[in-house]
């Protein structure tokens, strides 16, 4: 009983100097974070159209460079990196576990596109 009091105590004086320690840090962290947040790059039209992520929809019928695009490998890979990067790709946009059944047939259509040559 009397070591259940003890811990409690401690267990209370440590809740006590740590929000003590926050408090008293809370003027500096908050000038700090104003200080971060001026650094910050401003998010506008021109920063996210030079983003890495592809631009655009998918083609009428299907290019080796699409293909390569969509499964993320060079257009000379090799059958097993294109075979690994197709299963990778299908287990996470699989319809049967609530991925899109039209980018599914896409990834597949890639892989078979890429194989063929």
């Amino acid at each position: 009983m009397a070591s259940a009091a003890v811990v409690a105590g401690i267990g209370l004086a440590i809740v006590g100097f740590t929000g003590r320690y926050i408090v008293k840090s809370m003027p500096t962290l908050s000038k700090k974070m104003a200080e971060a947040y001026k650094v910050l790059p401003k998010l506008d039209a021109k920063s996210l159209a030079n983003s890495k992520y592809y631009k655009g929809g998918f083609e009428p019928t299907m290019t080796k460079r699409e293909a390569s695009l969509i499964l993320g490998v060079s257009p000379t890979a090799s059958k097993s990196k294109i075979k690994e990067r197709y299963k990778k790709l299908i287990v996470l946009n699989h319809p049967d576990c609530q991925g899109s059944p039209y980018l599914a047939s896409k990834i597949s259509q890639a892989k078979d596109l890429l194989e063929k040559k």
